[in-house]
């Protein structure tokens, strides 16, 4: 890690992504009026821009490094995170995305270390499903900003839009978990198969 790395524009994009949070929790906090969240709807949609373009450059340009695997993920949490954190103040179901999106990326992470650790290996990016549903949840909490009235708290739209991104959730993780118990028994299967040889060649 250098500080060219800092300077490439992938990164800056996913710094400008973790600045935003900040912008966004303010704006949409202290709203007032449709305008106040207008406002706080166009920072999400800047938000997730930068997303797809950090990642479409990197890739494109050859501009993956170590340090972008690491910003881009970690802002991409941090910002998930604090938009249900803010919604929730308004919206008390959102403590469900909230509850199901902490125990998916909780359950990941763990083992994702555990992989790394003892499989010396883990999940080839981020998955189809994944960007589904990351992609249904900014639609959802953009459709919450852009239109609140017809989105009220305690309307039937609002609760049919949380339980459609609560289940791209509980798909999401259900469909990781899948991946990562079959990552982890196919390294098993190897290690077998490594100690089967072994045994051979010493025989």
């Amino acid at each position: 890690m250098n500080k060219k790395d800092w300077l490439s524009i992938p990164n800056i994009l996913s710094v400008i992504r973790i600045l935003l949070i900040p912008v966004f929790a303010w704006s949409y906090l202290t709203a007032g009026d449709d305008r106040d969240y207008l406002f706080a709807a166009i920072v999400v949609v800047i938000s997730g821009v930068t997303d797809f373009l950090d990642g479409m450059i990197a890739r494109k340009f050859n501009m993956i490094t170590e340090l972008g695997k690491f910003l881009d993920p970690l802002a991409d949490k941090m910002t998930q995170g604090s938009l249900f954190l803010c919604l929730a103040i308004r919206y008390p179901h959102i403590w469900l995305l909230l509850v199901l999106w902490a125990l998916k990326d909780g359950f990941m992470a763990i083992m994702g270390l555990i992989l790394l650790r003892k499989k010396r290996t883990k999940l080839d990016g981020a998955k189809w499903y994944g960007k589904v549903c990351t992609a249904i949840i900014y639609l959802g909490v953009l459709l919450l900003l852009f239109f609140p009235n017809t989105f009220a708290p305690e309307s039937y739209p609002a609760h049919i839009l949380i339980l459609v991104c609560a289940s791209a959730l509980l798909l999401a993780g259900i469909l990781y978990t899948i991946e990562l118990i079959k990552l982890w028994l196919h390294n098993e299967t190897i290690k077998r198969e490594k100690k089967k040889k072994a045994i051979k060649t010493e025989n």
